[in-house]
């Protein structure tokens, strides 16, 4: 077993001091949120809808990187910025925000086709992600635990490239190869679950022969996208429908591997923390959040946009309902706080932390793994923040 990162730190931590300073931070952020952050994230689908509609109107000359590079930042837009902070609420108390990006608005019903459509349910997503791996971090529990779920491949009898090649091929595909069945997985035995029911599905491989899974999630979206989108494009005859629908299945491939990129290492590293058994106060769900998560380097609008957003992991998870621009402001406090009390925080690039993610996925490192960092009085109250 690893040693504990920067000494023996959780000896010396006074971890409800820790929470307070952290409570003081998240009650300021709230009373400070404004017409700002709505502006921002307009700012930021603006800047989307500008790379997709580029995009689009380039992809139908000839099948080229560029024209898919602009739909994938479009893609990846819709995602990892307005589909994921919207559902976590982000919106939901933000002055001027408009109701259709209100958590209970957001892509429900017919909105899927015009907030965030893509492989992943948005109901399922929000069960699978927003839920079980946000207050589950790092458990068993937690359904996005690289190490637990790459276990096959870590243990695989393989050469070292072929290993990294597998990884390649996940990477390139794992929007909807992954993320649409567990998530369809999770959604359903939870809802199973809440009726006193038997779990839908056995196993996560079981979804793909639901024809739920196909209906859907994958027919909708294959078809939208790849099939009726290009066809807009037959006024410009068939060699123009032909390219758009290149163009959007490369995009499809760099959108997997810029989310890939800047989700999977999110939590993962040889210097990040798995736990045992579920939080048991506000003060421990705070610690869990920043020993098992890493930011990538943060700052302005562009770098962060590039970014998905994503790189300000450590404070999204300390505070998983404050919009984008909360996180930009509050994340040098947070920094500081953890500094004052020793905890440590994981800040590097997104390519540093990625080597690090592949190391774990392959077996050539592992995460670190203490008893001693299952702290706090048992309580039977939720441990999500308020």
């Amino acid at each position: 077993m690893p040693s504990l990162a920067h000494g023996d730190f959780i000896d010396a931590l006074d971890l409800e001091a820790f929470a307070r300073d952290l409570d003081e931070i998240r009650d300021r952020a709230k009373r400070s949120l404004s017409a700002e952050d709505a502006a921002h994230l307009n700012k930021m689908e603006r800047w989307g809808r500008v790379c997709s509609g580029l995009g689009y109107a380039t992809a139908w000359l000839a099948p080229n990187p560029v024209s898919a590079a602009l739909l994938s930042t479009g893609r990846l837009t819709r995602w990892a910025m307005v589909g994921h902070h919207v559902t976590h609420r982000g919106y939901d108390k933000v002055p001027d925000a408009p109701t259709t990006r209100h958590s209970k608005v957001f892509a429900k019903g017919w909105r899927r086709l015009v907030d965030w459509f893509d492989w992943i349910e948005p109901e399922a997503w929000t069960t699978e992600h927003n839920l079980l791996h946000h207050y589950r971090l790092g458990e068993d529990a937690d359904p996005d635990l690289v190490e637990r779920n790459l276990g096959y491949l870590r243990g695989a009898n393989l050469p070292r490239w072929v290993k990294v090649a597998v990884v390649a091929v996940l990477a390139g595909s794992w929007k909807f190869a992954y993320y649409a069945p567990n998530a369809l997985f999770e959604h359903e035995n939870a809802r199973a679950r809440r009726r006193g029911e038997p779990p839908v599905y056995e196993s996560v491989r079981a979804t793909f022969a639901d024809p739920a899974l196909w209906l859907r999630s994958y027919l909708p979206y294959a078809l939208g996208t790849f099939v009726v989108t290009p066809s807009l494009f037959s006024p410009l005859g068939p060699v123009a429908v032909t390219n758009v629908a290149l163009n959007s299945l490369l995009a499809e491939l760099l959108t997997n591997l810029h989310g890939f990129l800047v989700i999977v290492p999110n939590h993962v590293g040889d210097d990040l923390y798995r736990f045992e058994g579920a939080t048991r106060s506000r003060a421990d769900f705070y610690l869990r959040q920043v020993l098992g998560s890493t930011n990538f380097r943060t700052g302005s609008d562009l770098n962060d946009f590039l970014h998905g957003y994503l790189n300000y992991q450590i404070e999204h998870h300390l505070f998983p309902d404050l919009p984008m621009r909360a996180l930009q402001r509050l994340q040098p406090e947070v920094k500081q706080v953890c500094e004052k009390h020793g905890v440590p925080y994981v800040q590097q690039s997104v390519f540093a932390r990625l080597r690090k993610t592949v190391a774990v996925m392959i077996g050539d490192s592992h995460m670190r793994h203490d008893p001693r960092l299952d702290v706090g009085p048992a309580a039977t109250a939720t441990a999500q923040p308020t």
